[in-house]
């Protein structure tokens, strides 16, 4: 069972950059890969990043890639998405998540934990 909450969301200006937190608590064991997805008002959720717990490899979106970094710490038990250079096209709601499985994965339907999501908007 793993439990995630997300922080740091909020208003910006186009340009400027915010990080975002999700502490994890519960079982935190190597196995496990989390991810970030993005939710706009009106479109499907979407694949924004994704880390191995254990071996902190990752991936990113196509849209994102560049401007954003995923990373962990395992002594918070907390990942982070670091998001440079925002555009008003990222404006949408950040859910961490994550999967208790080997490998990383960019699709939301295979991760078994979400948190509540974490509000940015970007003004242009």
């Amino acid at each position: 069972q793993v439990q995630l909450v997300e922080s740091g969301g909020g208003l910006v200006q186009a340009g400027d950059s915010l990080r975002l937190s999700c502490v994890a608590s519960g079982r935190t064991i190597s196995n496990t890969v989390m991810g970030w997805f993005r939710q706009a008002p009106g479109k499907e959720r979407e694949f924004v990043a994704t880390i191995n717990w254990f071996d902190v490899t990752t991936l990113y979106g196509n849209s994102v890639k560049g401007r954003f970094t995923i990373s962990r710490d395992n002594a918070r038990n907390t990942v982070y998405l670091q998001m440079n250079n925002l555009k008003s096209e990222d404006t949408a709601v950040y859910y961490c998540a994550a999967r208790v499985a080997y490998g990383l994965n960019t699709m939301a339907q295979n991760y078994n934990y979400w948190g509540q999501g974490t509000q940015v908007t970007v003004s242009s």
